[in-house]
């Protein structure tokens, strides 16, 4: 006799092994990467407010945007060394700060542009940070194969 497993077993399976990928990645990573993977969970939760935002789930949008805000905020703009960075990392932080403001209102009136303009400014960040600092990011697995 067979037993079809409880509903959402599935998934809190899925989410549980990605939790634990996720944690290897972290604790196996350099300070470069670390960086590049807040970069990656912020453009993810992005991407997930976009797609609630699409279907008018408000709720799940709002936790989406919250946490590419927490990324962001305290993650990505903390990790900004304004003493030794001088000029350049005020100006990273002034960036970050007009991601967050356009990530509250595009919370605030359900407004995809607001989202696209702080997913552009993350990825073009994104993108010189790992250029400049996590050049190993730049050919993962799933990269090498497109």
């Amino acid at each position: 006799m067979t037993y079809a497993p409880p509903r959402g077993l599935r998934r809190h399976s899925a989410q549980a092994y990605s939790s634990v990928g996720l944690e290897t990645k972290v604790l196996s990573a350099t300070p470069e990467r670390l960086i590049t993977l807040l970069f990656e969970g912020a453009l993810s939760a992005i991407a997930k407010a976009r797609l609630h935002l699409q279907m008018g789930n408000i709720a799940e949008r709002g936790m989406a945007i919250s946490k590419a805000i927490d990324i962001v905020d305290s993650g990505l703009k903390l990790s900004v060394d304004t003493d030794a960075g001088g000029e350049l990392a005020q100006n990273l932080v002034a960036t970050y700060e007009l991601v967050l403001h356009n990530l509250m209102l595009a919370n605030l009136n359900a407004d995809n542009e607001k989202l696209t303009l702080a997913e552009t400014l993350l990825k073009e960040i994104s993108s010189a940070w790992r250029e400049a600092c996590d050049p190993a990011s730049e050919a993962t697995p799933l990269q090498a194969h497109s």
